[in-house]
């Protein structure tokens, strides 16, 4: 589905009712007063919202719902998909390559930022629960910011939107299904086949720096609210002003480069270990249950981080 720029003030909301994302139109009217004979005032440009797109998808997560890696086919697909967003111009190209992967296409206004946004959603069908990808249109796409496990680790998806809405020019990439869905086939982040490392692969191949949002319970690490990795990558300074950031907010973090993290270092995590061969910027970040639990601690922890991501 395509939101149209033009003749509309678009609003997005959630439809309870069924998926898909509901789109309502207002006719754009003349003022009545203020404008030059025979001239039309500019239209409003439509909203695009990606915290009711992003809401959508999480209302149909189950670990018993349904998912399929990409074909052949569509495997090729998805890198010419990815291609199109590094030209954030390139509307045509958008529509064509994530169309044909079963994803609706809005074009508009974050209502948030007020900045121009591309918000794609798979439509789940045929098993196509891919996820959702937005890009930033206010500059140059430099960064990607990536939720592999949605629902899983909970509240990661509102971490990685308020990350995207803090740094223009970045991509959110989160995926679209329970990560134990198919047997775990949906779990992302260790599934090279899934559409989600695809995408991030040529990212990657693009020199866009990535950072993967995780989360894990705070049980399992003692006297750590955060772990800052670069998985099978190399250390790199992103990562290292990461780990800073969060330090100087009251995070505890563990550097994994430093010492030991618990085995949440995700050193078999298949887009780090693409990254690491193609040699570029990958940081896995583990947040832990007290820093995700409300709204507070998401916020410190996003302020902590996004100056890192926009440097």
């Amino acid at each position: 589905m395509t939101v149209p720029m033009e003749g509309a003030a678009i609003r997005s909301v959630v439809d309870p009712g069924r998926r898909g994302l509901l789109v309502v139109a207002a006719a754009a009217l003349l003022a009545p007063s203020g404008c030059a004979a025979g001239r039309r005032p500019a239209d409003p440009p439509p909203t695009v919202d990606p915290e009711s797109l992003i809401g959508e998808v999480m209302a149909g997560l189950s670990p018993t719902g349904p998912y399929r890696d990409p074909d052949a086919g569509e495997q090729r697909q998805a890198r010419d998909a990815a291609g199109s967003l590094l030209d954030p111009d390139d509307r045509a190209g958008q529509e064509r390559a994530f169309g044909g992967l079963g994803f609706r296409f809005g074009y508009g206004v974050d209502p948030v930022t007020d900045r121009p946004t591309t918000a794609l959603a798979a439509d789940g069908s045929d098993d196509r629960t891919w996820g959702v990808v937005l890009v930033d249109r206010s500059a140059p796409v430099r960064r990607v910011i990536e939720v592999p496990h949605p629902g899983f680790d909970i509240n990661t998806e509102l971490i990685g939107l308020d990350l995207y809405r803090r740094v223009p020019g970045s991509v959110l990439l989160m995926a679209g299904a329970h990560r134990r869905a198919a047997d775990g086939a949906a779990d992302v982040a260790h599934n090279d086949r899934s559409l989600f490392h695809l995408l991030a692969v040529e990212f990657a191949r693009a020199g866009l720096a990535q950072v993967q949002v995780h989360g894990f319970a705070d049980r399992n690490l003692r006297g750590a609210e955060a772990v800052v990795s670069t998985g099978s990558a190399a250390r790199n300074a992103l990562a290292e002003r990461i780990a800073d950031g969060l330090a100087g907010a009251g995070i505890s973090p563990c550097r994994a480069w430093v010492q030991r993290c618990g085995q949440l270092e995700g050193t078999r995590n298949q887009q780090g270990r693409a990254a690491a061969e193609l040699d570029a910027v990958f940081v896995h970040l583990e947040l832990g249950w007290s820093v995700r639990r409300n709204a507070a601690g998401r916020d410190r922890a996003a302020a902590a981080i996004a100056p890192h991501l926009d440097a």
